[in-house]
């Protein structure tokens, strides 16, 4: 007795019958189409096991069903674009939904090289500095006045000049009467250390830190003989060419303090009411 050969389905035997494997497991060309063969998402038809079938994403096509949504045309061997659940044709999608290169005003097709910046979009090779105008491409470049520069000339043309070395400032710096520096190279004329994180003051046109300026210019408190500056606590009493910090500022007798009180000079000495009466 000859072994039996059915479909795994339906059991029906499958001698003289054309049928198909899933998993090593024979099934007749309808269980198969029933089963196995996916639905078209254009048309929602079956396509059966001998239709040609094309798939993008998770969606499936018939061949003649794979077309542009917009113009009908077959996508079967051209470049498309997917929005939401339509595919587009290189050409719709060109003239209806990319963006124009703000250089040639010409469409940006889908998959070329481009740019985009604020906004507004390039192809890669209409990207082009502003002075020498060579492709920037995908080269760093900087912005001014709505123009564009590779670095190259920004920095020969249009950067300002440090001050100090001469050199082109691209990024940061500190400005300070007019001019403008490297922060590495804005020194105290004093001790030549960078001021740019520090407080500072000036002599002239020339920039100090405090601690130059409080030694090189300020005023000494006849008390303690430090230098008075207007940085930090810096109230001082002025007296016959005399400066005291506010708490430097005693009896030379009893050390009271004499800031808003009366006081009384004697020779080198201040006095306070008490002290002077004593005399």
């Amino acid at each position: 007795m000859a072994e039996r050969f059915d479909c795994s389905s339906c059991s029906e035997s499958l001698f003289g019958r054309k049928y198909i494997d899933v998993e090593c497991r024979p099934h007749c060309v309808p269980c198969y189409d029933r089963l196995f063969a996916h639905t078209c998402h254009e048309c929602s038809q079956t396509i059966t096991h001998n239709t040609k079938e094309l798939f993008f994403e998770d969606r499936h096509y018939h061949e003649d069903c794979f077309r542009c949504g917009h113009c009908g045309r077959s996508l079967a061997q051209e470049p498309f674009s997917s929005l939401g659940q339509s595919l587009v044709c290189g050409d719709c999608f060109c003239n209806d939904f990319s963006s124009k290169c703000v250089a040639c005003d010409k469409n940006v097709k889908p998959g070329s090289r481009m740019l985009e910046y604020e906004g507004c979009t390039w192809h890669e090779d209409c990207f082009c500095c502003q002075a020498c105008g060579k492709s920037i491409g995908a080269e760093a470049f900087i912005p001014d006045n709505n123009n564009y520069y590779c670095v190259a000339c920004y920095e020969t043309r249009l950067a300002p000049q440090c001050s100090h070395c001469n050199k082109a400032l691209t990024k940061g710096g500190v400005t300070y009467k007019d001019k403008v520096w490297h922060r590495d190279c804005f020194l105290c004329s004093g001790c030549r250390l960078p001021l740019s994180a520090q407080t500072f003051t000036s002599q002239g046109e020339e920039p100090y830190c405090v601690k130059c300026f409080s030694n090189l210019y300020a005023k000494k408190c006849t008390a303690c003989n430090t230098p008075i500056t207007g940085f930090g606590d810096g109230k001082y009493v002025s007296f016959q060419e005399r400066q005291w910090h506010q708490p430097c500022f005693k009896c030379s007798r009893c050390s009271v303090s004499l800031v808003g009180s009366g006081f009384f000079p004697d020779r080198d000495l201040i006095l306070c009411t008490d002290c002077n009466s004593e005399d």
